[in-house]
C-alpha cells in the first residue's frame, strides 16, 4: 500500500508542488521536474520515453484527485494527460536528485535545452 501524503500544496508563484508525509518529511517538486517526468503516454512513449525539453518556466495550473489512487496535474503548457499515482509521486520525491541529474545528462547528450527560447546548434568544423 503506497504512503499517502498528509498535505499537498500547490505553490503557483514558485511553481512547485509540496508533499508532506510527516513533520520532518516535506518534499518540494518543481513543476518542470513533474512535467518532464509525467507518467503520460506522451512523455513515456509506451515504454520508450520521449525526452521533454524547453520546459523551463512551466507551471502547474491545477491539481485534482483521480479517484483514491492518484493526482491529475494540469500544466500551464496544456499538458494534462498524466495521472500521478501516490506510489509514483513518492518515488519522484525519494529519487528527485538522481532523476533530475539523469534528465540533465540526457538533455546534454541530445543537445537540447531546458530553455524553450534556446536552440543548440552544433557546428562541424
Amino acid at each position: 500500500m503506497p504512503r499517502l501524503p498528509t498535505a499537498i500544496n500547490l505553490h503557483k508563484a514558485s511553481k512547485t508542488l509540496s508533499l508532506t508525509y510527516g513533520p520532518d518529511e516535506v518534499y518540494h517538486l518543481p513543476a518542470e521536474f513533474l512535467r518532464v517526468h509525467s507518467p503520460s503516454a506522451e512523455v513515456q512513449g509506451h515504454g520508450n520515453p520521449i525526452l521533454q525539453f524547453g520546459k523551463l518556466g512551466v507551471g502547474l495550473s491545477q491539481l485534482e484527485p483521480a479517484g483514491q489512487y492518484a493526482l491529475k496535474l494540469t500544466f500551464d503548457d496544456g499538458h494534462d494527460s498524466g495521472l500521478f499515482t501516490w506510489e509514483y509521486l513518492e518515488q519522484l520525491c525519494l529519487r528527485q536528485d538522481q532523476l533530475w541529474a539523469e534528465y540533465l545528462d540526457e538533455l546534454a547528450k541530445a543537445g537540447k535545452s531546458r530553455d524553450p527560447s534556446e536552440s543548440i546548434v552544433k557546428l562541424m568544423l
